[in-house]
């Protein structure tokens, strides 16, 4: 673990020469006076209200926003510390994160707790009515999401480097009531209100391919090369949140994944007054990451589960490599610069994915590649339970119209249908069962 360390908890501060907190200063202050300009402030020009108007919603969002702006500061700090120093990181994939919320928590790991309960108690209320008003963001249904949460928790609180992936659902799991004595599962909206805690990156969105065929060719070297025309293609978006660690200068990222169309309205269809159509592939596309384990009882169903797990690895090692890439031309240093962990079954295509785009995007031979993908990657087993553990039809893969065998190099379908079958190398590719 030394070398996934940061150089110290309090290293993760501005660099030398970059102004630091002044104690007095309301945007980033960390003393009480300073932290309660700063909350209204945002009462005034983020949520337009008054102190005499605003509500108890509006005074948790002010104060999400003055928290936020100390976060940034910090967050901005930490990565800075980490692409100077160049150090190994831990890239942690689950689907589920129950971080639980975020105010609360973040007031007492910066040691603004008291103040905002002061700010609280002199507009004759209590600070635990104000925590109340943010909602839960339901992004899990159990220990595997809490366990990633504490995870990430931990690492910020020792000061070692981290991102958290997941995706961000719009609707998390469900929300429970009882009617009439009988459990009914509504959607949870945890969005309804805007989540203040979150920054969209778009900048830094992913192209994710999903079905389409697989080609096989050799240059004129002999050489063979594969490659997947996708049926379609979405696009995934992160949003940004803090991993705040207790009572340290560090402040981790953890990055969740929207789906969006990359064509959200075909105007031809709208005109013709096909309506629905005209916004189909929007549709589509957003329910990869609508709801927290959609039911796969049906072929449908286990499709969608299918493309949200693969969009979900697809964008994560993506963006791993693309953070790889700006620091080393190569990937021989992947496996001392990043270390993936996978939480459970969910994310265990990331392996396949990452093969894929060392052999087909990157253009190396099977074996290093496999060398490094081994070295990099770790794995988290909950349970041995057969319901637990994932099958997958093979015709949910993309497939070549020639044979099954050139379709088997290219996509995660060769760890699903093929086994080995004599050397390994560039031209002579395992053959499938």
């Amino acid at each position: 673990m030394e070398e996934l360390r940061a150089p110290d908890p309090g290293t993760a501060k501005p660099r030398a020469g970059a102004a630091p907190l002044p104690a007095g200063d309301t945007r980033v202050g960390m003393d009480a006076r300073a932290f309660k300009r700063s909350v209204l402030d945002h009462l005034l020009y983020t949520c337009a209200r008054t102190v005499r108007d605003a509500s108890a919603a509006d005074v948790y969002r002010a104060m999400a926003h003055a928290v936020r702006d100390r976060l940034v500061h910090r967050w901005l700090a930490t990565q800075r510390t980490y692409e100077e120093r160049d150090v190994k990181v831990a890239y942690y994939l689950s689907s589920e994160f129950l971080t639980g919320r975020s105010l609360g928590l973040c007031l007492l790991n910066t040691g603004l707790y008291e103040a905002a309960e002061s700010f609280a108690a002199e507009r004759g209320t209590e600070l635990a009515h104000i925590l109340e008003q943010e909602g839960d963001p339901a992004l899990g249904n159990g220990g595997l999401g809490r366990l990633a949460a504490c995870f990430m928790d931990a690492l910020a609180t020792l000061a070692l480097p981290a991102v958290g992936y997941g995706i961000r659902y719009d609707f998390g799991i469900f929300e429970q009531r009882i009617e009439n004595g009988c459990q009914v599962e509504l959607h949870d909206n945890w969005l309804v209100g805007g989540n203040p805690w979150e920054l969209p990156r778009m900048e830094e969105a992913q192209i994710v391919r999903l079905g389409g065929t697989v080609e096989r060719r050799t240059d004129a070297e002999g050489r063979l090369h594969v490659e997947w025309t996708p049926a379609r293609t979405i696009l995934g978006v992160p949003y940004d949140s803090f991993i705040v660690g207790h009572k340290t200068d560090t402040v981790n990222t953890l990055r969740l994944w929207a789906a969006r169309a990359t064509r959200e309205f075909d105007l031809k269809y709208f005109n013709d007054g096909n309506f629905r159509r005209a916004v189909e592939e929007k549709i589509d596309s957003e329910n990869i990451s609508k709801v927290l384990y959609p039911d796969d009882h049906t072929e449908d169903g286990k499709s969608l589960r299918l493309k949200q797990q693969y969009f979900f690895v697809a964008c994560s090692v993506g963006d791993i490599v693309r953070r790889h890439r700006l620091r080393h031309r190569g990937f021989d240093l992947l496996p001392k610069r990043a270390a993936i962990q996978l939480n459970d079954t969910h994310p265990s295509i990331g392996i396949a994915e990452l093969m894929r785009v060392l052999v087909d995007d990157e253009d190396m031979d099977w074996e290093p590649a496999w060398e490094i993908t081994e070295a990099t990657f770790g794995y988290t087993n909950h349970t041995l339970m057969p319901e637990a553990l994932e099958k997958w039809p093979v015709s949910l893969f993309p497939c070549s119209p020639a044979t099954c065998r050139s379709s088997t190099r290219s996509t995660s379908a060769f760890f699903a249908r093929c086994r080995p079958a004599g050397p390994r190398t560039r031209t002579s590719w395992p053959a499938c069962r």
